[in-house]
């Protein structure tokens, strides 16, 4: 009889993998033991060669659903051999293996709550260790019940049966519960409001009929009165399970309540998964309408949630890889084009794409098989603050917006926005990684296996962090903009999470080059209190660098070529980029060319302003006197005269609060001023570039780039781009009032003729037929699918980013990839 030691690395700690090696081994004939260890799993198996070989062949063929296996080590064991297969108790010898993710109800799961002889049916918190909550709930490791928010529920004799069985999918599953033992759920009228609360416990249910539906055109804000159920459960009140033990029918009571609302108009906020959402009938503009207002979310499209892909292909179109991305275990919100029957038109006004999403909970799912409809499903917050994520902070900060609250009591540890998600390019890219993706690990390319501990800080906006250490990565869920106070507190707090649920103990931290960014800011406060060495990183070199890592690109391979458009990113010397072209690997980059600088007057203001850029851009290419003698009967020139333009011309000259920029995006916003789309103001980020694309969506096929539209000037060896020609092609059409759409789909191909001649350039002058493509710009599907289709007819290589953000959302990953490659050279 032989005998193997078997290490397996990756996500299989909290996922039913050793239950899999269990069954597997006893199928195989093997004896043994598995258990849980600081570095992931050790099996110790022994039987005849054949078997052992057929064992581990079979090992990463058979994993369960939420498991990720990174890698599978086999030695020799030459010791005596046990007379069964068996789990044994976990043995605790540092941190070195990762939480898993969050995930969505698994079908035996969603099979349990339809099942009316199974104990859990329409049970709103079942799950198993193929499903449920994970990060959202841990708050140390190891990742044991006491260590989450299920340590306030004990198990009932029957889930600590399953709990303990190694045959059961639920064996040490943390979050295991029932209706005896688990959380309940009841509704609360939000106290600015004439209603009393709803609840749900073992009490009777008394309630009078509700009122008629109110008119989705009217908006009837009448009330109906509902009489209690019960006063809400007391916080962490059930420890003694069987003692006080809920009605289950209550709590269906509770859903089809709930639901009864949301079709009457109501605004509901949810206690979800990793957070609150507000929620309202999609299909009722007035009750859409009252939610921007309440929220103050003026004209960010909202996302939705719909019962089955049935209910999403009424409004939508979702090819096979978009309906495989809706109904993956990470549930993200997926964007799809809008076709079919309408919504509310609040829903996404000016956008012809739709953000849905499939229910992730049994909650979720109850709660949609008493709707017809899909329902709104926004984060519960007020504008720019984060997802409330506590019963008595939503009831405080939600009570101006929310009508009701649907709650429970087991606590949310950790605060989760929806993932988001766009096929483009052929393949679903991550636009948002949080619920559902993070904490996993990246394993990193060859050359890393030995890198030194660091701590990554990330942007200002869309920040995630990073923590680096030998052989992998771990990005944070995204967390959000650090503007935002209580956004900060979150971040810190996250940080400190991670670092305790990892053991991570960082060598260095890496931060943006900008030292006015907040993240920057504080991965220095962190590096001197520790004294750590704080590398800044540049931020478009970051965002080389992280795809060159999600796509396992070596350590020592040579360097490729990139265009990375964005927003803006500090310069080596100060300047703001966001339209450049490079030259670079993990260790260094050099700039080869970029956008023609433009001023930004007003600084912020320029950003939100987009008639300012257009200005700056016209001022910088063109003599005002003669363009207004030319194409002064247009209306957007005409609006320009009503503006401050003698302040922004001083503001330029002077170089006073107007920095010169080389992005991108404010490229776009100029171009969309000019076509009228958002001049004025832009109510949240890209909201004019993508007006812009919308537009172009409609006509882009067919269309070219214009002729003469752009030209590169070589300065000190440097191609810079000069838009000069088309701005005049541009104006010469509105002149002519030729279709917007089609000058908007023209503007994109010569965005796309630009870039993918300049690469093209630098590709045959510098030997390099790799090229990366990220930044927030090539999030346009438009301009990203034509850019790459076109290398590709060159014979080039084309990286962009996929499981991690082309934003700032995957930054802290780049940032932490230079720090670590650069050790070797301090």
């Amino acid at each position: 009889m032989a005998g193997k030691a078997i290490r397996a690395r990756g996500v299989v700690q909290g996922v039913g993998f050793r239950p899999a090696i269990w069954h597997l081994a006893r199928r195989c004939g093997l004896t043994g033991e598995v258990w849980n260890d600081g570095e992931g799993v050790m099996i110790h198996a022994f039987g005849n060669a054949e078997a052992l070989e057929r064992f581990i062949a079979r090992i990463p063929r058979e994993l369960p659903p939420l498991a990720r296996l990174d890698a599978l080590e086999c030695r020799d064991l030459n010791q005596a051999a046990p007379d069964e297969f068996r789990i044994v108790a976990s043995r605790r010898d540092g941190i070195a293996t990762p939480i898993a993710a969050d995930a969505a109800t698994c079908p035996e799961c969603l099979a349990d709550i339809a099942d009316p002889t199974n104990r859990r049916y329409r049970y709103p918190f079942t799950n198993c260790t193929h499903c449920g909550p994970r990060l959202s709930i841990v708050r140390a490791v190891p990742y044991d019940r006491a260590n989450t928010s299920m340590a306030a529920f004990a198990m009932c004799p029957d889930c600590q049966r399953e709990y303990d069985d190694p045959a059961d999918r639920r064996f040490h599953a943390q979050a295991n519960c029932c209706p005896v033992c688990g959380p309940s759920l009841w509704l609360e009228a939000a106290e600015n409001s004439s209603e009393p609360a709803c609840g749900a416990t073992g009490s009777e249910t008394r309630m009078v009929p509700f009122a008629p539906s109110l008119s989705k055109a009217a908006g009837d804000n009448s009330r109906f009165q509902v009489k209690p159920l019960m006063h809400r459960p007391a916080q962490h009140q059930r420890l003694d399970a069987k003692a006080s033990a809920p009605d289950l029918g209550s709590m269906d009571d509770v859903i089809r309540q709930t639901a009864e609302l949301l079709r009457q108009g109501r605004i509901v906020a949810i206690k979800g998964l990793g957070g609150f959402h507000l929620a309202c009938d999609a299909t009722n503009a007035a009750a859409v309408d009252s939610l921007r207002q309440r929220k103050r979310r003026y004209a960010k499209p909202f996302a939705l949630m719909a019962r089955d892909l049935a209910m999403v292909h009424r409004f939508a179109a979702a090819d096979a890889a978009e309906n495989l991305a809706l109904q993956d275990r990470a549930a993200p919100i997926v964007l799809l084009r809008a076709r079919g029957e309408a919504l509310a038109g609040g829903v996404a006004p000016g956008d012809a794409k739709l953000g849905f999403m499939l229910p992730y909970t049994p909650l979720h799912t109850l709660l949609m098989q008493e709707l017809h409809d899909p329902i709104l499903l926004t984060s519960g917050n007020v504008s720019d603050e984060p997802q409330c994520t506590d019963n008595d902070d939503a009831r405080q900060k939600l009570a101006g917006i929310a009508d009701f609250f649907l709650l429970h009591e087991r606590d949310i540890v950790n605060r989760l926005d929806d993932s988001v998600a766009r096929q483009m390019d052929g393949e679903i890219r991550l636009l948002r990684r949080a619920r559902g993706y993070a904490p996993q690990a990246l394993p990193l390319p060859p050359g890393f296996e030995q890198a030194a501990p660091v701590l990554a800080m990330g942007a200002e906006l869309k920040n995630s962090f990073c923590l680096l250490r030998p052989g992998q990565a771990v990005v944070s869920q995204h967390i959000g903009d650090l503007e935002n106070a209580a956004v900060q507190t979150d971040y810190r707090h996250a940080i400190e999470l991670y670092r305790q649920l990892h053991g991570f103990r960082p060598e260095r931290v890496a931060i943006d080059l900008h030292p006015g960014y907040l993240s920057s800011q504080y991965g220095q406060s962190l590096a001197a209190a520790q004294g750590l060495p704080c590398l800044t990183v540049q931020h478009h070199h970051a965002h080389l660098a992280a795809c060159l890592a999600e796509h396992g690109v070596a350590l020592d391979a040579p360097p490729v070529l990139a265009a990375i458009f964005d927003g803006l990113g500090m310069g080596e010397n100060g300047e703001l980029w966001g339209g450049e072209f490079l030259l670079g690997d993990y260790r260094s980059f050099t700039r080869l060319g970029h956008f023609q600088p433009i001023a930004l007057p007003g600084g912020g203001q320029a950003m939100r302003e987009p008639w300012r850029n257009a200005y700056a851009q016209l001022r910088h290419y063109l003599v005002w006197d003669e363009l207004l003698a030319e194409f002064g009967n247009l209306p957007f020139l005409q609006g320009l005269a009503n503006k401050p333009l003698a302040t922004l011309d001083t503001m330029i000259a002077k170089n006073l609060n107007a920095p010169r920029c080389s992005s991108v995006g404010r490229w776009f916003d100029a171009f969309a001023a000019a076509l009228d789309l958002h001049a004025e103001r832009a109510d949240y980020e890209g909201q004019a570039a993508i007006a812009l694309e919308n537009l172009a969506a409609a006509a882009f096929a067919g269309q070219i780039p214009y002729p003469d539209s752009w030209c590169p000037e070589q300065t000190c060896g440097i191609s810079i781009l000069n838009w000069r020609g088309l701005w005049l092609a541009v104006l010469d059409d509105l002149q002519h009032q030729r279709p917007k759409p089609q000058i908007a789909a023209r503007i994109h191909h010569s965005l796309a003729d630009a870039t993918v001649a300049v690469m093209a350039q630098l590709s045959q002058t510098h030997a390099v037929d790799t090229c990366v493509l990220s930044g927030g710009v090539f999030q346009n599907r438009l301009l990203l699918e034509i850019v790459a289709d076109q290398l590709r007819e060159r014979g080039k290589t084309v990286l962009i980013p996929r499981r991690y953000p082309a934003n700032d959302g995957g930054l802290a990953l780049g940032q932490a990839t230079i720090a670590a490659a650069n050790v070797s050279l301090d």
